[in-house]
């Protein structure tokens, strides 16, 4: 038994036998999922570490945020279920209840969300940093800059180890990101930026936002205003994935959140892991009219074909997105609200979608159409070209980010990240003079 059991229940051991001698490591037992054996001891036991590439089979830390059962296509976010949130409650709620941990009283929720909403504008001098980007410069990069520079701006949150400090950083990062992402949006189409307004919600600000212009008055839809609040809600945490593992590895040297944050966007850049839907969406367009569908189905299906359908099936739900039937509800309003006659993309989504949930050979492989289908399709109608998908979605998960940031530094097991290796490079040389090579 480790005399640390705080990470969970040690009721039984595991036995690791390394040629005549045998290691009794404890095993931890969660509220949810199995159980894990504790290695932290290891090295320091028997010499030697465990190999584990992209740590998929390793718990980094323990968590009571999220949970995440791909084999029964189940999310959790402190433990109500996903498609319950996104169909009764609404992002804000959502980010009190991943902050703080317990859905907020009447009360608690309008205080929680006065205090967002008021703290939703940047410092007036951050504009400048968006005038020294190149014209043509990806949003992404915009973002990663500008949040990373907030650090230099407020000071007076940036102490990880205030407890306020903390709380106020979490509040900013939260309610500024929509005013970010809009502003990196408004910057790369060349239109004046668009000042928040309280008297919006969240969703409706952020609308008004990239979209109002000077010249007319603007006037949010309620449907895509619900659409876009989903898509916040969806994407709000999704357990120890790469982005939020850099958050947490950032975090564990002390560095501060405003750094940290700007870590996790970076990471959620790269297309492997916050492009899923902008790479559904280029399919689709690929694809380009719906009688080339059927072609493009042979395709997925023949082995020696490089052609994937995007969008659909998922790494981690092996069943199906339980975030993927509500967001599928907002697709088909915005879809009827704007109509898919005039586009040619959108017509392709409709009949793919209807195409790949009837045939057997996706069904059998539980190849449904996920979340990033479905989001893709929303912002496209809405009118967001693919370069703001990303950013979108790091404005949605800034506040699992956050909560899995705050949680860490409360954490009295934290260390510093410290991944080992297995090394296959040259054992010891000598060094060569330069004349003699």
């Amino acid at each position: 038994m480790p005399e640390d059991t705080t990470a969970g229940s040690a009721d039984t051991t595991a036995k690791l036998t390394i040629g005549s001698d045998s290691y009794d490591l404890p095993m931890l037992s969660p509220t949810a999922g199995p159980d894990v054996i504790d290695i932290r001891k290891l090295y320091a036991q028997a010499g030697v570490f465990t190999y584990d590439p992209g740590f998929t089979s390793t718990a980094s830390c323990d968590s009571t945020i999220t949970y995440i059962d791909g084999d029964k296509g189940q999310l959790l976010h402190r433990g109500y279920p996903i498609d319950q949130l996104a169909g009764q409650s609404c992002f804000l709620e959502v980010c009190y209840l991943l902050l703080y941990g317990e859905l907020p009283s009447k009360q608690e929720m309008e205080e929680f969300q006065h205090v967002v909403t008021n703290h939703t504008m940047i410092h007036e001098q951050m504009h400048n940093f968006f005038r020294g980007f190149r014209r043509d410069a990806h949003p992404m990069a915009l973002m990663t800059g500008v949040v990373g520079a907030m650090s230099a701006f407020y000071h007076d949150s940036t102490d990880i180890h205030d407890q306020n400090q903390r709380e106020v950083a979490s509040i900013r990062l939260i309610a500024k990101m929509p005013t970010i992402a809009a502003m990196a949006y408004k910057y790369s189409v060349g239109q004046p930026f668009v000042y928040p307004r309280n008297d919006l919600d969240f969703a409706s600000n952020f609308l008004h936002m990239c979209f109002s212009v000077p010249a007319e008055p603007y006037k949010v839809n309620p449907t895509l205003a619900k659409a876009m609040d989903r898509i916040f809600t969806l994407h709000a945490d999704h357990e120890q994935n790469a982005s939020t593992s850099t958050v947490r590895l950032a975090s564990s040297s002390g560095a501060n959140p405003f750094a940290c944050i700007a870590a996790g966007i970076a990471c959620l850049w790269g297309p492997a892991h916050g492009g899923a839907n902008q790479a559904a969406l280029e399919m689709l367009r690929q694809i380009g009219t719906p009688d080339r569908i059927p072609e493009f189905i042979a395709r997925a299906k023949d082995k020696n074909d490089p052609f994937r359908l995007m969008g659909f099936g998922h790494r981690v739900y092996k069943n199906f997105d339980p975030r993927a039937k509500v967001m599928k509800e907002s697709a088909d309003e915005v879809l009827d609200l704007l109509g898919v006659e005039n586009n040619p993309t959108l017509q392709v989504a409709k009949e793919l979608e209807k195409i790949a949930v009837e045939d057997e050979y996706f069904a059998e492989r539980k190849l449904y159409p996920n979340v990033d289908f479905y989001s893709g399709i929303i912002l496209d109608a809405m009118g967001f070209p693919t370069s703001m998908f990303t950013p979108i979605f790091a404005v949605a998960r800034t506040v699992g980010w956050v909560s899995q940031w705050k949680e860490q530094l409360a954490d009295p097991q934290l260390k510093i990240g410290r991944p080992r290796q297995l090394y296959l490079g040259e054992t010891e040389r000598n060094y060569v003079p330069l004349d003699q090579r």
